[in-house]
């Protein structure tokens, strides 16, 4: 019930509320009764205060007033320690936690600047995409580009959590455009755009959109008269044929560079970045930045399937390809990666590929069964049921296909209401929660795979770490029917 309330609290309490009822069940000094209800209180108010901050920890950070709370509430209890000595143990974890936790409190100096941390679509470089990858939080502190209308572009350095209105003012003070132009109706407006050419224009008090952009998506800053004729940018992907990294690696290395990096971006999800976006929390968008950046990369997966088969123009190489596509899908699934193996089946199935009939003919008929046995298992029949079987038999660690958790979530949150008749609904936070402790689970052990620091090793995880990839559903389909014209 503890790790209940505390996972699922902000759906009906939120933090520095909680917190202040804590705060005022503490009963402090000389005047707290020292006899056996007192000593009961003051060790529930600790137990709940210590499951908070073992499983808040770093999301602290971000809490300015959580933070201020917990400091007053630390050193009242500080202060029992000689009136109560069986709370000493308590005490002494709390010290510890306390003390690994950088809370924030307002009226402190802000910290010094921390190093830039690099989102993995931006800004491609080999040494920033092979680092090991650390969870994001809203006081980070990325690069970004944002492009004109001629597509030109300004680079900025921002907080992950920034407002749309703190990333114009940056942008207007690169460009050094005038007060006298914003006056004038000429005020710039923040638009994302979309390889397709989709656009939407962005609120000034939206925040954290550098991880909500698409794949292939770019920040535009623009007047809204120069709206209109926003197009955009080139395809970042050469057109053209020839050989990527995918043709010479082996099946077996690209799958496990593949688990590799998504272990490490599921790691750096915080359990309550689940609760968070499914329930818009309140502390918003910031604090769901690791989530969101692997659902992306879920989505990339299943373009570069696509990308990588529409890029192969000879038939016999291009049935080659979709076979190793295949393995490194079986290898995904060896290594207990649901998402990969998830993504890679889902963009096999892109319409785009699967109409071409040429291709698919030349593949052995070991691989067209295995192939339908993995689609048999994604198939999200009777509610995934396949799946669900499957995955109830593999032991941790191991990636599950997220969408679906967040799928689940959101059914639980819909299903029923949070509060009847002015009461907590608990069976509604109970099932939350459970849901959020199979993350938990998941991640219990260490994955360990053998990867050899090789060149060629380096190589294939640079290039799996940094994928290229076509997003525009539009243009997939001029090169499949360039492929192959006749194909149904």
């Amino acid at each position: 019930l503890l790790d209940d309330i505390v996972l699922t609290h902000s759906l009906f309490l939120p933090t520095e509320r909680f917190l202040q009822q804590l705060h005022q069940q503490y009963p402090g000094g000389p005047r707290g009764a020292t006899g056996g209800s007192g000593l009961r209180r003051k060790r529930a108010v600790l137990a709940v205060l210590l499951h908070f901050l073992e499983t808040y920890k770093g999301l602290l950070q971000e809490e300015e007033s959580a933070g201020k709370v917990i400091k007053e509430l630390y050193l009242l209890i500080m202060k029992d320690t000689s009136l109560y000595h069986e709370l000493e143990d308590e005490i002494i974890k709390l010290h510890q936690l306390v003390e690994t936790v950088e809370l924030k409190v307002a009226d402190e100096t802000p910290p010094p600047n921390k190093q830039v941390k690099p989102l993995f679509r931006h800004f491609r470089r080999i040494d920033s995409c092979l680092q090991t990858r650390v969870a994001f939080r809203g006081s980070d502190e990325i690069f970004c580009r944002v492009y004109m209308p001629d597509h030109s572009y300004v680079t900025i350095r921002s907080r992950l959590s920034a407002s749309v209105q703190d990333i114009l003012a940056s942008v207007t003070e690169k460009l050094q455009y005038s007060e006298e132009q914003s006056a004038r109706g000429d005020a710039l407006i923040l638009v994302t755009m979309a390889s397709s050419g989709e656009k939407a224009v962005l609120q000034p008090s939206e925040e954290c959109v550098f991880t909500t952009l698409g794949i292939n998506s770019h920040l535009f800053a623009c007047t809204r008269d120069t709206f209109d004729s926003l197009v955009p940018l080139p395809e970042e992907i050469q057109v053209v044929p020839g050989d990527t990294e995918i043709h010479r690696a082996e099946p077996e290395d690209v799958a496990n560079h593949l688990t590799a990096f998504h272990w490490e971006l599921f790691r750096c999800i915080h359990e309550l970045e689940f609760v968070d976006y499914v329930f818009h929390g309140e502390r918003g968008r910031r604090e769901t930045a690791n989530l969101e950046l692997l659902l992306q990369r879920c989505s990339e997966v299943q373009h570069w399937v696509g990308t990588e088969l529409l890029l192969c123009e000879g038939l016999g190489k291009r049935a080659h390809l979709l076979k190793k596509l295949i393995k490194i899908a079986a290898i995904c699934k060896q290594n207990q990666d649901m998402l990969s193996f998830y993504a890679i089946v889902i963009g096999l199935n892109n319409a785009a590929v699967s109409r071409l009939r040429l291709t698919w003919e030349k593949l052995p008929g070991k691989f067209k069964n295995l192939f339908r046995k993995f689609e048999n298992l994604t198939d999200p029949c009777r509610n995934h049921k396949t799946y669900r079987e499957v995955l109830a038999k593999m032991k941790p660690p191991l990636i599950p296909f997220v969408p679906l958790i967040l799928k689940d979530l959101t059914f639980l949150h819909e299903g029923s209401k949070t509060l009847l008749d002015g009461l907590v609904n608990v069976e509604k936070l109970h099932c939350i929660a459970e849901k959020v402790r199979t993350v938990r689970k998941y991640r219990s052990r260490p994955l360990c795979l053998e990867l050899e620091a090789s060149p060629a090793q380096l190589q294939t995880k640079a290039y799996v770490r940094q994928l290229r990839v076509i997003d525009n559903q539009n243009l997939l389909f001029e090169l499949s029917y360039k492929l192959e014209p006749g194909s149904q």
